[in-house]
């Protein structure tokens, strides 16, 4: 055995040293996107209040000063069944990059058996066909055996080691993909805060609108009565309290359609918030100003972008994968075994056999399966080039557009509150003068009318910022955290 072993060495050593060459295109990085645009340093439609400074990635919502909408965004990002099957994913792309890695080592197996016999008794078989009796056969006979195996395919030219790379890639894809849950489900959150609480003001306004209105339309069938107002304008009235009557039930179905979805996103089931969120609030006021960062900053922090760069380098170490079938393979197989009828003699040196076997297998003739199997790699590492192309074009599209509707809206929230506050006035005087009997109900109906559409304006136009906001946040990658290793 160790003359076999010193036979093996060498050529074991010229083999160790040919692992060194690896087939394939050697991944660098990404291929430019937009180079102009990334290097301009700015994005092209940022309002004044963009800061160019970069922002942190994790914990946006912590800037509106809301501890319920932090509440609910940890309670996600902790909870929900979307995070847990992402967070299985990744576990699921690390433990097939393990597998990988084993390749690269010897397989070992062990066996142990025991066999019991008895031989037949050949003078009673014989005896019976004379006619005679005999002895009996030998007793049971037992054997025990026990051996060891092992294989080791030597990666000459990489096939493995390319594999791992392409596994090693798809485990950071995983990654990259599970931070983007965060981002995603952090701005679904917030959404669907923002709409709850904007609901909730809504409510509010129309009930305060119906109380209004049902006092208008009493004192005013009351002058009615007494000859000093016109059934035309109690029909008026009455037709503009039910209108205010209609628009509630819309809103307090849209109420209960927030609540499930606040629960569904932070793993819960149906009802399982209405307490808890159903007392109104006001929305969370906005920063003066806002970290956004520059384009070359928006590559870094979006974990797509990530994903879809470290999907183009899983796509491109497959190809070397598939040229290393080309090359032939080369395994090192051994077998260590003992047998013996006692087994307290099993492992002496006389009972003992071995076996090495070096094994060339090629493939010469395969009529073009593994060219096939290479155009087939090169084929799916220039698709996710062009989804990364893609993916950082739609970035930087998003971000660009949602800075820009971001800033728009600020100033029309600015302007609608302006303009609430002057039907606000104009609603009081009309009032007054209507109480002093020196304005018609229609006039000051009128006046109401445009306050009540003021104040709703606003209401939308608050919540609409807001939503921007952090539409805003998750066009920038914002809202993920580090994956625990």
């Amino acid at each position: 055995m160790l003359a076999s072993l010193r036979t093996a060495l060498p050529a074991l050593a010229v083999a160790m040293f040919a692992a060194g060459c690896t087939v394939g295109p050697d991944y660098r990085s990404a291929p430019e996107v937009a180079g102009n645009a990334i290097g301009a340093g700015a994005f092209p439609h940022a309002p004044a209040l963009a800061e160019a400074r970069p922002p942190d990635v994790a914990d946006w919502w912590r800037a509106l000063g809301d501890p319920l909408l932090d509440n609910l965004i940890e309670t996600a990002l902790r909870d929900s069944p979307d995070i847990r099957a992402s967070r299985a994913r990744v576990r699921q792309a690390r433990a097939g990059l393990a597998g990988n890695r084993a390749n690269l080592l010897p397989k070992v197996g062990a066996n142990a058996a025991m066999l019991r016999t008895r031989e037949p008794d050949l003078a009673a078989l014989a005896g019976a066909a004379g006619g005679k009796g005999g002895g009996g056969g030998r007793g049971p006979l037992s054997l025990y055996i026990a051996g060891f195996d092992a294989s080791w395919e030597l990666d000459l030219f990489g096939g493995t080691r390319r594999a791992i790379e392409a596994a090693s890639a798809e485990a950071d894809a995983a990654d990259a993909e599970l931070a983007d849950a965060h981002v995603q489900l952090a701005a679904e959150v917030g959404q669907a805060y923002a709409s709850l609480r904007e609901q909730q003001a809504s409510l509010a306004q129309l009930r305060a609108s119906e109380a209004l209105e049902a006092d208008m339309l009493d004192l005013t069938r009351q002058r009615r009565a007494r000859g000093v107002a016109s059934e035309l304008e109690v029909e008026r009235l009455l037709t503009q309290l039910e209108n205010t009557r209609a628009r509630i039930a819309p809103v307090e179905a849209g109420m209960i359609e927030s609540f499930d979805q606040l629960a569904l996103l932070t793993g819960r089931a149906p009802g399982a918030l209405d307490t808890a969120l159903g007392q109104p609030r006001a929305l969370p006021a906005l920063p003066e100003t806002v970290a956004v960062g520059d384009p070359a900053a928006l590559l870094k922090a979006r974990p797509d972008i990530r994903a879809a760069e470290r999907r183009l380098a899983s796509r491109t170490a497959q190809i070397g994968e598939r040229q290393a079938d080309w090359f032939p393979k080369v395994s090192l197989l051994g077998s260590l075994g003992f047998s013996a009828m006692d087994p307290g003699h099993l492992v002496r040196k006389e009972n003992g056999t071995w076996l090495t076997l070096p094994r060339l297998q090629w493939n010469i003739l395969d009529f073009g399966r593994v060219a096939a199997g290479v155009d087939n790699a090169e084929a799916g590492r220039d698709e996710a080039a062009a989804n990364y192309e893609s993916v950082v074009l739609k970035a930087l599209r998003d971000a660009d557009v949602a800075l820009s509707r971001y800033g728009h809206q600020r100033e029309n929230v600015v302007v609608l509150r302006r303009v609430e506050a002057s039907a606000e006035r104009a609603s009081t005087l009309q009032q007054q003068r209507y109480r002093a009997g020196t304005a018609s109900m229609l006039e000051w109906l009128d006046v109401e009318r445009t306050r009540v559409v003021a104040q709703q304006d606003r209401i939308s136009g608050d919540a609409n910022l807001l939503k921007n906001y952090v539409s805003l946040q998750k066009t920038l990658g914002l809202g993920w955290r580090p994956s625990a290793s």
